[in-house]
């Protein structure tokens, strides 16, 4: 569904420490940096709703902590105004791990994830519990 689309603030800065709520071993990540993003000079990279990041994991497993990954943003606090005026904010910043095709590395995830972040990667919409 090309077309209409959300207009999603990127409300995350880069050292924004997150929830990874993916079954892979990582507890908190950090970001890194934002593929793809587009700013001015001495500008941080901002990331929102769909983002691919590069994230370091701060707290998780021993096999994971201190390990740089590519995840895809699920969930943030700021509120997301969608095309029909329905304005949507959660109670967390949230993350998935995945690799560079955009294929979750976990089997589960926790909680509701956007519906702007489910549109762009499908096996992401598929693997949640709940999609909003």
């Amino acid at each position: 569904m090309k077309g209409i689309r959300s207009n999603v603030p990127r409300a995350l800065n880069t050292g924004a420490l997150l929830d990874c709520v993916d079954n892979t071993g990582a507890k908190v990540v950090q970001i890194i940096s934002v593929k793809r993003y587009r700013g001015v000079k001495n500008r941080y990279p901002k990331a929102g709703v769909g983002d691919i990041c590069y994230v370091s994991v701060k707290k998780g497993t021993p096999e994971m902590r201190k390990q740089i990954t590519t995840a895809v943003i699920i969930r943030q606090k700021k509120s997301i105004r969608r095309p029909d005026g329905l304005r949507v904010s959660f109670e967390d910043n949230a993350v998935v791990i995945v690799d560079e095709s955009g294929v979750p590395k976990g089997t589960d995830i926790k909680g509701p994830v956007a519906k702007e972040a489910a549109e762009r990667f499908p096996r992401i919409g598929t693997t949640a519990s709940i999609v909003i």
